[in-house]
């Protein structure tokens, strides 16, 4: 089973996730947040990634610390549950359509971490979540995952469905990513021998 769990606590925040990269996207997330935890939520779904977190953050400061030290406790449960990563297909992309958005996903699970962000979200906040957020998360989430994802919002005016979007797209192409290569199962997709 490609299973993992990450326990992560500082004084900002007290996190546990469990993820399961063979599940069938199920979700059980709670996080404070109520939009964030909906995006957790879509992220699961369309990757058919199991995923459970539960995070106590200092929300009377504001969201940043929940949300971004969400995103490096699943970067490391995923990093994590994938091992020495033999048999996956490592690379995985989208170009996902929500309404009047747009959003194109392309990554590799390379343990090489890098964020290209090309999104634009027209308004600073989604009801009360400061849009920001949505990079920040994606940055943590790359970075303790070792992704190199590259992200871009080729149409849309409406920020929640861009935002929407970026993690449904993400969804999809880690999917693709961490599903086992049929032809190649029992090798680490890498000239190099390692990932």
């Amino acid at each position: 089973m490609r299973t993992s769990q990450i326990a992560r606590k500082t004084a900002e925040t007290d996190i546990n996730v469990e993820i399961n990269l063979d599940g069938s996207g199920a979700y059980d997330n709670d996080t404070g947040v109520g939009f964030f935890d909906h995006m957790l939520d879509q992220l699961a779904r369309h990757s058919l990634i199991d995923m459970k977190v539960r995070t106590k953050g200092d929300l009377h400061i504001d969201d940043h610390h929940t949300v971004e030290d969400t995103g490096i406790a699943l970067g490391q449960a995923l990093a994590k549950a994938l091992g020495d990563k033999r048999g996956i297909n490592r690379y995985g992309s989208c170009l996902l359509p929500m309404d009047d958005a747009l959003v194109r996903c392309a990554l590799d699970l390379s343990a090489r971490p890098f964020l290209a962000w090309n999104v634009n979200l027209p308004t600073q906040k989604i009801g009360t979540f400061d849009s920001e957020l949505v990079r920040e998360f994606f940055q943590a989430f790359s970075t303790h995952g070792g992704i190199t994802l590259h992200l871009d919002a080729l149409h849309g005016f409406n920020s929640h469905h861009i935002a929407e979007a970026t993690f449904k797209a993400v969804a999809r192409a880690l999917r693709i990513a961490v599903e086992t290569d049929p032809r190649k199962s029992d090798a680490v997709p890498s000239t190099k021998g390692a990932l």
